[in-house]
């Protein structure tokens, strides 16, 4: 018979990606192996340590000792609030200088080339730890990143929830997808700041959930609009964590997988 091979999808999220680690949890509990990753800006994050043999739980535990605003962490006269190197704290001592086609699975990461605008996806002998730098460098947030003489930014800008560039490649495609649209009332957009994030998280959310019809099962709940791309609490990621795990658990279907 014919082994099933099996895509899988991290959208970006900032710590929301935690969530995907809890959906990995139940995937593990039904004994579903992903074969290749499709993973953008938080999502890479969990993707390369998946890849690499970390467990559910150690990456929820990775994503608790990363810590952004450290005032060390803070640039000036930069495009950008933090400098994008942070990462790179965290991530060389579990990766050094492997590359991405050193990983147990087929991962491709998802950047964006901001001089020519297109999108970057990161595979074979690219350094794992580039990828990710690349495709988490949130624009405004954290400086641009340069590989080689290309400067790169959150793979969220274009491409969100990179169902496309694995969709051919796999028999079967799990979505996971991280950033849905929070419910508002008039009363929350009254700032200049509130109505800009609005705009932008729709004009994104129209974008991505076309790709949702190249999956066969896809997880996500409304319950994680209700955290931020930054939170630090431990509790609080605990609760992203669970709501992964319940997601995939709730839409889960045996007649699929």
């Amino acid at each position: 018979m014919k082994e099933i091979k099996i895509g899988l999808v991290l959208s970006g999220g900032g710590t929301r990606g935690v969530a995907h680690a809890g959906a990995l949890q139940f995937l593990a509990e039904k004994k579903i192996k992903p074969d290749v990753l499709a993973c953008c800006s938080s999502g890479s994050i969990v993707g390369a340590l998946y890849a690499v043999g970390k467990t559910p739980q150690e990456i929820l535990a990775f994503f608790k000792s990363v810590y952004f605003f450290n005032w060390r962490h803070f640039t000036f006269n930069k495009p950008g609030l933090l400098s994008s190197l942070i990462f790179a704290d965290y991530l060389t001592p579990i990766f050094e200088d492997m590359t991405v086609s050193e990983l147990e699975l087929d991962v491709r990461i998802i950047a964006t080339e901001l001089v020519s605008g297109e999108q970057k996806i990161f595979s074979g002998t690219d350094k794992i730890v580039d990828a990710i730098i690349a495709s988490c460098s949130i624009p405004g947030i954290t400086v641009p990143y340069i590989v080689g003489n290309v400067m790169y930014s959150d793979g969220g800008v274009l491409n969100n929830f990179p169902a496309d560039i694995i969709h051919q490649d796999c028999d079967k495609l799990i979505g996971m997808y991280v950033s849905p649209v929070q419910d508002v009332n008039i009363e929350d957009l009254q700032s200049i700041k509130s109505v800009t994030t609005r705009a932008y998280e729709l004009m994104s959310h129209r974008i991505e959930i076309h790709k949702f019809s190249y999956c066969d099962w896809i997880i996500t709940s409304k319950k994680l609009a209700n955290y931020g791309t930054f939170e630090r609490n431990a509790s609080r990621l605990e609760e992203i964590f669970e709501i992964g795990y319940q997601a995939a658990k709730m839409s889960y279907d045996d007649r699929v997988f």
